[in-house]
């Protein structure tokens, strides 16, 4: 009975930073005027869940949520804004690219195949943009050196890359049949999935569950007879 109130109560704390994370991601892109403050805001809260994950003692409290991204919004107002608007321009023109394959006919089995093809250089691209915060936020690095890394993850951690197209499956149908998930929560969702997959099946160096400390059974045993930590 105590493990089971000790893993809710882990639970209501990642629910509780997640919505901090998201309030903080609204207020700091207020904060940059919008368009200064957005990317700054999503390369924080990668920042902050990696610094979570990490952590030895996940039991965060509010106050601690928000001055680590704050602390990671202010370092990041410059670098993220050029790698989020470059990255954002990019996407664009793939999506459109991709709208107009698709509301144009190109005629018969050509038609299909460029579709097809621009659909896949949109998943990957997407899939290869969420992958570099996460990288981003792990190794500081140059550009091309995370860009690299990222792409090798992609096609190297093929379970991980699946598990993040699910999971943006089920959060956009989570969020089209409960919107006050989205308004709850927001953003932080997303990357708090895509930090968790990457945490638990990327392997990498730095960020990995493998790097995480086995738990000792006497401590746990201890844990269980104390009860509900406060």
């Amino acid at each position: 009975m105590t493990r089971v109130a000790l893993t809710y109560e882990r639970l209501c704390r990642i629910v509780l930073m997640v919505f901090v994370v998201n309030v903080a991601m609204l207020v700091h892109t207020l904060m940059g005027l919008i368009l200064g403050g957005f990317f700054p805001s999503i390369a924080a809260a990668y920042a902050t869940f990696r610094t979570w994950l990490i952590d030895e003692d996940q039991s965060w409290r509010i106050r601690q949520t928000w001055t680590v991204f704050h602390r990671a919004w202010k370092d990041e107002l410059a670098q993220a804004n050029l790698f989020g608007w470059v990255q954002l321009l990019i996407g664009l023109a793939l999506a459109w690219d991709y709208y107009l394959v698709n509301w144009n006919d190109l005629g018969g089995v050509i038609g299909v195949g460029v579709s097809g093809l621009l659909l896949l250089l949109n998943l990957v691209f997407w899939t290869v943009a969420a992958l570099s915060w996460s990288v981003r936020a792990n190794f500081d690095e140059p550009l091309t050196w995370i860009l690299r890394m990222s792409l090798n993850m992609t096609v190297a951690r093929p379970l991980c890359t699946l598990l993040l197209l699910a999971f943006t499956v089920i959060i956009g149908w989570t969020w089209s049949q409960w919107p006050g998930v989205f308004m709850v929560f927001g953003a932080a969702v997303p990357i708090f999935a895509v930090q968790a997959v990457i945490y638990s099946f990327g392997g990498l160096p730095g960020m990995s569950v493998k790097d995480r400390p086995s738990p000792n059974p006497a401590d746990e045993a201890a844990a269980e007879r104390g009860g509900v930590a406060a």
